[in-house]
């Protein structure tokens, strides 16, 4: 195996500068969504979607076809990047064993990507679980808002595959814990957080779209905001470095970009929203 290019020949053959690269070790680093702004006069290139593909028995699927793609067009002189998920812990660590391609269609550091990289799931973790946890104070604080505990849709999220959470009894042990009522939880990367994370063009939008998270019902049949319980503010401080991409390569140093979940991007097809696509871009 090559050994891995560095995170300033990545950066350089990318275009981007010094100040938009910032290293998260030796062989990943975030990129600063300046470069939006910065290069957002130049023409757009071809995208490859690569999505609704059945593996094959040995693990060859999306992402294992999507690192080759890029391989191979950056070995036929064609200028390219890929653009993947990060995998979640619950498979890594149950029958998957990994979600970063095989053979030499892998992305490197294997080891970092598989499990915390730049700790973007635990950010949309803590994100989460703050609004649901806002959302159960609320509750127990009086609830000024009139809402119908039956009516909550927003569950909490772990990013672990604990099937014993996925429908509980929360409140148990007194007043001071507030109403008993019943919730549940999903995979961290199923958090309709992570899916809105996907789909910020900015760390405003991301506010905003926040925001609108319609969490619960009032008596009257109202909707119930992230908004009206005042914590979308700080759901987006904690998304802060998460919404940056993080910059990793292949084994054959093909550049990629690495962001958000393998779940969330169900509901819109793409790991990353309109400008980061799941797939191969090419110029």
């Amino acid at each position: 195996m090559a050994p891995l290019r560095s995170l300033r020949e990545l950066a350089q053959g990318l275009g981007l500068l010094d100040e938009e690269v910032e290293p998260r070790g030796r062989f990943v680093a975030k990129i600063s969504l300046s470069v939006l702004g910065r290069r957002r006069d130049r023409p757009d290139g071809k995208l490859v979607l690569v999505t609704a593909m059945t593996p094959t028995s040995h693990g060859e699927g999306k992402t294992t076809t999507a690192i080759g793609l890029v391989d191979a067009l950056r070995r036929t002189g064609a200028r390219a990047i890929a653009t993947l998920r990060q995998p979640t812990l619950g498979p890594v660590f149950g029958l998957k064993g990994g979600g970063t391609g095989g053979g030499k269609s892998q992305l490197a550091p294997r080891e970092l990507i598989d499990l915390h990289l730049t700790g973007d799931s635990h950010a949309v973790q803590s994100a989460h679980n703050l609004a649901a946890a806002f959302l159960d104070n609320h509750l127990r604080h009086g609830n000024a808002l009139g809402i119908e505990p039956h009516t909550i849709t927003f569950p909490r999220v772990l990013d672990l595959s604990d099937r014993p959470l996925r429908n509980v009894a929360i409140g148990l042990g007194g007043k001071e814990n507030g109403p008993v009522r019943e919730a549940s939880f999903e995979i961290t990367s199923a958090s309709e957080v992570m899916a809105i994370l996907a789909l910020a063009g900015s760390r405003r939008d991301l506010r905003e779209r926040l925001g609108r998270i319609v969490v619960a019902e009032r008596r009257g049949g109202e909707p119930v905001t992230l908004e009206d319980l005042h914590v979308a503010g700080a759901m987006a401080a904690l998304l802060h470095d998460a919404i940056e991409p993080n910059l990793v390569q292949t084994l054959d140093g093909s550049p990629v970009l690495v962001h958000t979940g393998p779940f969330a991007n169900i509901a819109h097809g793409c790991s990353s929203g309109d400008r980061r696509s799941r797939g191969a871009r090419a110029r």
